[in-house]
């Protein structure tokens, strides 16, 4: 159930989202406690461990079980031999609330990692088409429709608009969901351009360049230290400035 029924004080009546503990485990071990929105969690699970490269390909999560408690939801996942044996050795447990999610990283210079660089994107994407997709993201997002309090991550592809959309509580948690639902389908990151309803932070740009998607829009400005990012990975952030969309950074602009 991803929203239940409550009753104000004053007797109206509304609907509120669901926010449960959902804790990410990896052959046993928990590797992050999310506040997050209970549903599609195994694509949440999966797109965790391809954004915060834990796994390399989805097909080194071997097995997937949701085990629902008293606390919260477990989400478990069950390595290929090499990937485990990755993870072993990085593993890591970490707490990240909504708000963020770089929560719980054990030294500084983690807040920062290495980016890989992204390719340029083989195709374009006009003003025009750029504000259809920001405008176009509102049909999608049943839940918020009742709620008013989720996040949206939406995959914008050439020629055919918005494909895929994920809602969550926590705005990299349906970043996560929708790389996850992405890859489950087999639709390549690079093929099309991320649509968010959130600014655009830090923790956004990591997990998009880390699965290779070259373009993020956004309804509002994105962050000094996002923009910083993705103009070193060579990802393309578009999003508000002065009440118009502005091209922040742009491929050419990536550094070796």
């Amino acid at each position: 159930m991803t929203a239940s029924d409550w009753r104000l004080p004053g007797g109206d009546a509304v609907r509120l989202a669901e926010e449960v503990p959902v804790a990410l485990s990896f052959d046993g071990v928990t590797q992050a406690v999310m506040m997050a929105t209970p549903a599609d969690l195994e694509e949440f699970a999966l797109g965790f461990a391809l954004s915060e490269g834990l796994i390399a390909a989805p097909s080194e999560i071997v097995r997937q079980e949701i085990a629902t408690g008293k606390d919260g939801i477990e989400a478990r996942n069950w390595l290929a031999a090499p990937a485990g044996v990755r993870f072993a050795e990085r593993r890591r447990a970490t707490l990240g609330p909504v708000g963020c999610g770089l929560c719980g990283i054990e030294q500084l210079e983690q807040a920062r990692r290495p980016l890989p660089r992204v390719k340029a994107p083989r195709w374009s994407l006009s003003p025009q088409e750029a504000e259809a997709a920001l405008g176009a993201l509102r049909a999608h997002q049943p839940l918020q429709d009742e709620t008013r309090a989720v996040h949206a991550a939406a995959f914008w592809c050439p020629g055919e608009g918005l494909v895929l959309c994920r809602e969550d509580v926590g705005r990299h948690n349906a970043l996560d969901k929708l790389i996850g639902a992405l890859s489950r389908r087999e639709i390549a990151p690079d093929s099309g351009a991320l649509v968010m309803t959130s600014r655009l932070s830090v923790d956004l740009v990591q997990k998009a360049a880390t699965v290779g998607m070259p373009m993020i829009l956004g309804p509002s400005a994105p962050t000094a230290l996002a923009v910083t990012e993705a103009r070193a990975a060579g990802l393309t952030l578009i999003a508000r400035a002065c009440g118009a969309l502005a091209l922040y950074t742009a491929p050419q602009e990536a550094t070796a």
